[in-house]
C-alpha cells in the first residue's frame, strides 16, 4: 500500500510510510505513544476498502451560495444569520472562493 493513499486517514498514512521505511511496529508504537497492538490495528485497517471521498469540481454549494447571495446584494451579516456563521467567515468563505475562481480551480 503505498503511503500517500488519499483515502487513508493521516495516521494510517503515517503509520504506512513508516512500515514502507522498515521501521517495526514497536518503535512506530513508542513514536506514536500508542501499543505495537494499535499499530497492527491500524495496519489492518488500511487493508479495509473504503468508499473514496468525492472530488469536487469547481466550488463547493457552500460557496456557490454565498456568492449567490453576495450577488444579490445580501450582506455578510444576514448570510452569516442564514448560514449560523459570524460575518467574518462568511468572507472567509467567499475570499476562498474568489481565490479558487482566480487560479481557475473552480
Amino acid at each position: 500500500m503505498e503511503p500517500e493513499a488519499p483515502h487513508l486517514r493521516p495516521v494510517e498514512r503515517r503509520v504506512v510510510a513508516m512500515t514502507a521505511e522498515g521501521i517495526g511496529p514497536e518503535e512506530i508504537g513508542r513514536r506514536l505513544r500508542r501499543s505495537s497492538d494499535h499499530v497492527q490495528r491500524v495496519l489492518s485497517w488500511t487493508a479495509i476498502p473504503r468508499r473514496r471521498l468525492p472530488q469536487h469540481e469547481g466550488l463547493s454549494p457552500k460557496e456557490r451560495r454565498v456568492l449567490a447571495m453576495r450577488n444579490a446584494g445580501l450582506s455578510y451579516e444576514e448570510i452569516g444569520r442564514r448560514f449560523r456563521h459570524s460575518p467574518e467567515h462568511i468572507k472567509r468563505i467567499e475570499g476562498y472562493a474568489g481565490l479558487r475562481e482566480d487560479l481557475g480551480i473552480a
